[in-house]
C-alpha cells in the first residue's frame, strides 16, 4: 500500500514517474467511478480546489468533510475514521494540525493516505514547487534554490525534494527558526548540498529560484508580533531578490503578505512565478493522486 505523507516517502524514480504524470493527458482515468475522502481540519482554498478538481480529473468523485463531521480524536479516532472512509472511498487525504495523525491513519488504512498539510510536511506543494522549476528550466538539475524565511513545514519538504531532484539549497533564518538536528539528519540521509545560514544575502547571491513563506502560519497567530519582530530584515524586496541570478524565479507558496515576507514588486514582479506555482498545485495532486491508485 502506497501512502505520501511526506516528500522523502519517494524514491528519485517515483518522484520523476510522478512529474511525469503531472503532464495534462499523462495520469489517464484511474479514479474513473470512485471516491476521495479530502478531510480539512485546516481549511486551505488551494489544497481544495486543486484536489477536488485533480480528482475530477482522474474520473473520480471528490468528497470534501469538515472537521465537525467527523471529530479525529474527539469523537471518533484517527484509525476508525480512516477504517470507515476507507469503505467508500478509493484514497483518503487529509489535512491536519498534527502529523501523527497522519501516520495512525496511514498504519491502518487499506487505501492510500496523501498528506495535504500537517504541522510537518506539505509534500504536494514540494511537488508543485518542483513542477513549477522543472518547467522553468527544462528540467535541468543542479539549480541553487534559495529559502527565505521560517523554517517550517513547507520549507522541509521543500528541501527534501529539492535534494531528491538534484538541487542544491539554502536556507536562511533568524536564530531560533532554523531547522532541528533531526530534520538536518533527514537531509543528510538524502545527500546533497544544504547551507543553513542567518543571512538572506548569503543565501540568494547567485540562485536561480528564491522562496519564502509567511513568517506567521495558521495556528501562530498569538506569535505574530514575536515572529515580526524575529523576521525583521528578511524580506525578499528587490534589493535581496537582485542578489540572485539574473534568470532567476520568484516562488512562494500562498497566501502573500506583501510587505511582511515578500515585496509587492517582487511578489507581482516579472520574475514571479507564483501564479503558475499555485495552477501547478492542481497538476501535481494529479500526478501524486495517479501515482498513488494506480502504479
Amino acid at each position: 500500500m502506497r501512502h505520501l505523507l511526506d516528500i522523502d516517502d519517494l524514491s528519485v524514480d517515483d518522484l520523476n514517474e510522478i512529474i511525469r504524470r503531472c503532464a495534462p493527458g499523462a495520469a489517464g482515468r484511474p479514479l474513473e467511478g470512485a471516491g476521495a475522502a479530502l478531510v480539512f481540519e485546516k481549511p486551505s482554498a488551494r489544497t481544495r480546489n486543486s484536489m477536488e478538481m485533480a480528482v475530477v480529473q482522474l474520473g473520480g468523485h471528490p468528497v470534501t468533510i469538515r472537521p465537525d463531521e467527523i471529530g479525529i480524536d474527539g469523537r471518533e479516532s484517527a484509525e476508525d475514521v480512516a477504517r470507515t472512509l476507507g469503505c467508500y472511498h478509493a484514497v483518503i487525504g487529509a489535512r491536519v494540525f498534527d502529523h501523527d495523525v497522519l501516520v495512525r491513519m496511514a498504519a491502518v488504512s487499506d487505501v492510500p493516505v496523501v498528506n495535504m498539510l500537517s504541522d510537518r510536511a506539505h509534500p504536494l506543494q514540494a511537488l508543485a514547487d518542483l513542477l513549477t522549476m522543472t518547467n522553468e528550466f527544462g528540467g535541468r538539475a543542479g539549480l541553487v534554490v534559495a529559502y527565505v524565511g521560517d523554517a517550517n513545514n513547507v520549507a522541509r519538504s521543500l528541501v527534501l525534494g529539492c535534494l531528491l531532484a538534484g538541487h542544491t539549497v539554502r536556507v536562511a533564518s533568524p536564530d531560533g527558526f532554523g531547522f532541528s538536528a533531526e530534520d538536518l539528519d533527514a537531509f543528510a540521509g538524502i545527500g546533497g548540498e544544504v547551507l543553513c545560514t542567518d543571512d538572506p544575502v548569503v543565501a540568494v547571491t547567485g540562485a536561480d529560484v528564491v522562496y519564502t513563506d509567511v513568517w506567521t502560519s495558521m495556528g501562530q497567530e498569538d506569535e505574530a508580533t514575536q515572529r515580526r519582530e524575529a523576521f525583521a530584515g528578511y524580506c525578499v524586496d528587490q534589493v535581496l531578490f537582485d542578489h540572485a541570478a539574473v534568470d532567476a524565479i520568484f516562488l512562494h507558496c500562498l497566501p502573500a503578505h506583501r510587505g511582511e515576507e515578500v515585496s509587492g514588486e517582487v511578489v507581482d514582479g516579472p520574475s514571479s512565478r507564483v501564479w503558475q506555482q499555485a495552477r501547478n498545485r492542481m497538476h501535481a495532486a494529479r500526478g501524486a493522486l495517479s501515482w498513488l491508485v494506480a502504479p
